[in-house]
């Protein structure tokens, strides 16, 4: 038997959820269990999901940050009990007989964690998929070392619900909670309570992230002033900027409980009030956000 029949009566095998012989078992939806579900379409996550029979989820999931990000996630049952090098490659299906196998890298899936694949190596399984094959993990079984494991994804009817994960990648916005969760803003004039152009540009942005995500239980604002105006004076337009940012927070749908702002006047400087640069750097807004749970 040459090395192209025997991949091809390996990956045929592979399309039953049936044991091969005592020593192997293969898990992979038949064609009429076939399902793959856009689970999650949000401006901060997309989430493709597809089970796998007696065996748990794949789980393909792109979130809101500065660079376009894919993760894969192999959700089980019953979490690795022992740390296992993990082999992946992608097999054709049983009706394109001809075609070879291909070896795409070898993985490692830790004790106790479901299995993870990121950066290239996801992108990789989604173009595989989409050429109609099939990516397949292999490990020896952590409770029966001389057993081997096989989880193939199915590419039966993934066209379309990929289409519709692409299509909510292309509109996760561009910053996730890391890059809003602390922000330094500032005000063009001393006497002001409206921010400069940059800033309210930045708040926006941070209000368009707050409307998403519901995970936010804390925000926290810290009002500044120069150096210009007397003690009492910059408290007072301090604690006015601040009680601004907190009507505005209101406005978004937090409640009262959830905002804490503090005006400190001109106390707490972080540059020389003697220049010009100095005072609009003191001239400053601090916003810190806090979450109950991960969010992306």
């Amino acid at each position: 038997m040459n090395k192209q029949v025997a991949l091809y009566l390996g990956a045929a095998i592979m399309m039953t959820p049936c044991f091969a012989n005592a020593f192997e078992m293969h898990y992979v939806a038949k064609p009429e269990q076939s399902t793959w579900t856009l689970a999650t379409d949000t401006p901060l996550e997309c989430r493709l999901i597809h089970t796998i029979p007696n065996f748990g989820d794949a789980e393909f999931s792109s979130h809101a940050g500065k660079k376009i990000n894919l993760d894969f996630e192999l959700k089980m049952l019953r979490p690795m009990g022992e740390t296992r090098d993990v082999s992946l490659v992608s097999l054709p299906p049983a009706w394109r007989p001809g075609e070879s196998a291909d070896r795409l890298t070898t993985l490692k899936f830790f004790k106790q964690f479901d299995g993870y694949v990121g950066g290239q190596t996801a992108w990789t399984m989604l173009s595989e998929l989409e050429k109609g094959r099939y990516p397949t993990f292999s490990y020896n079984e952590w409770q029966s070392s001389d057993k081997r494991i096989e989880i193939g994804l199915s590419s039966v009817l993934f066209q379309q619900p990929y289409n519709a994960f692409n299509t909510c990648i292309s509109k996760l916005l561009p910053y996730g909670f890391e890059d809003i969760s602390f922000t330094i803003l500032h005000y063009d004039q001393g006497d002001s309570i409206e921010l400069n152009k940059a800033s309210q540009k930045r708040l926006a942005q941070i209000a368009e992230y707050i409307r998403y995500n519901k995970d936010i239980d804390l925000v926290l604002v810290a009002t500044y002033t120069d150096s210009m105006d007397t003690k009492d004076v910059s408290q007072d337009l301090s604690e006015k900027r601040a009680e601004s940012l907190r009507k505005y927070f209101e406005s978004l749908g937090l409640a009262q409980d959830r905002i804490q702002v503090e005006g400190y006047g001109k106390r707490r400087p972080v540059a020389d009030n003697a220049s010009p640069i100095g005072k609009q750097k003191n001239r400053r807004v601090v916003i810190s956000l806090g979450r109950s749970e991960m969010y992306y």
